[in-house]
């Protein structure tokens, strides 16, 4: 009897769409491996995982190799939306985490770009790592397009442009955030750099700092927030 994923979606050959999923679930669990804020409770975090793994079925069942784009590069939207989406049903931020959250993005709002993770909480009263936290949990709960800051930075170091069309497009934002990557503070460059280009999940990533997942969350939320806010700067 079939699942429901395989009546579901229907891919052109049933043996490259069993490769495609079995190859790459250990993907979905590296990017969930990213929101680590979103819950302790372990069976919250199957229901995320389960709406990973659902992306990537869609990921696999419309993905198009002739198009010249890497699986893996096709197929992170995609996961990262549904877990986003699922994660937006549980809601697990604290009555807390909001209200910071509501600050950090009044006071953003008012501010004059490049916005700094310091000068927010200069201007907060909230501790850094308090606006870190916030920082984090902002990536759940803001609506985004599937063009995201993560999408973009993954694309810099692992997408292998086929048509000089695309290459011309990609190069200018290429060059640019690797320049801007460069003049992050240490931490957060090591962090981006670790889990981007290495692909190390957050917990390796810790390993190799000797930091705690949590923390290492917080700083990869910090430094994709000022990676942003320099393309934001540079770009307007």
């Amino acid at each position: 009897m079939k699942s429901t994923l395989e009546r579901t979606y229907k891919p052109a050959a049933k043996s490259d769409w069993d490769r495609l999923v079995l190859d790459n679930l250990d993907y979905v669990g590296r990017i969930l491996s990213t929101m680590v804020i979103a819950t302790r409770d372990a069976d919250q975090r199957d229901n995320l995982h389960s709406a990973g793994v659902l992306g990537l079925v869609q990921a696999a069942s419309s993905y198009d190799p002739s198009q010249g784009v890497a699986f893996r590069t096709f197929a992170y939207p995609r996961i990262r939306g549904a877990i986003v989406d699922e994660l937006r049903k549980l809601s697990p931020l604290s009555p807390r985490v909001m209200k910071h959250v509501s600050v950090v993005r009044e006071l953003y709002e008012s501010m004059e770009p490049p916005v700094t993770p310091e000068g927010l909480s200069k201007h907060s009263g909230l501790s850094l790592d308090e606006v870190h936290e916030a920082l984090e949990a902002m990536r759940f709960i803001k609506p985004e397009s599937w063009k995201d800051l993560s999408e973009i930075i993954y694309d810099a170091w692992h997408h292998d442009y086929q048509s000089p069309r695309e290459l011309v497009e990609q190069k200018e934002i290429t060059l640019l955030v690797a320049e801007l990557i460069e003049d992050l503070p240490e931490k957060e460059r090591l962090v981006l750099t670790l889990y981007y280009k290495e692909e190390l999940n957050l917990a390796e990533v810790g390993a190799v700092l000797g930091l705690s997942e949590s923390r290492i969350s917080r700083l990869l939320a910090s430094a994709r927030f000022q990676l942003g806010e320099a393309i934001r700067w540079k770009t307007r």
